[in-house]
């Protein structure tokens, strides 16, 4: 329900959470395929990426106005 009222008046958040959402979910993918063909760094970099966005989501919601 934060999350939903915090996308609504901010378009920047709302990026961002799509674009968590979209690198967590292919990250799970590529996680639970056969990652023997997949470099290591690569994997990293998108975890890094979503860690980052991840932070930058909480510090969004940890700074937001409680919802009533």
């Amino acid at each position: 329900e934060k999350i939903e009222k915090i996308e609504k008046s901010s378009p920047r958040f709302k990026r961002v959470y799509s674009e968590y959402e979209l690198m967590s979910n292919e990250l799970w993918d590529l996680e639970n395929t056969d990652t023997s063909t997949i470099p290591d760094d690569f994997l990293e970099a998108i975890k890094l990426q979503t860690e980052y966005l991840e932070e930058e989501i909480d510090d969004w919601l940890l700074g937001a106005p409680q919802v009533d």
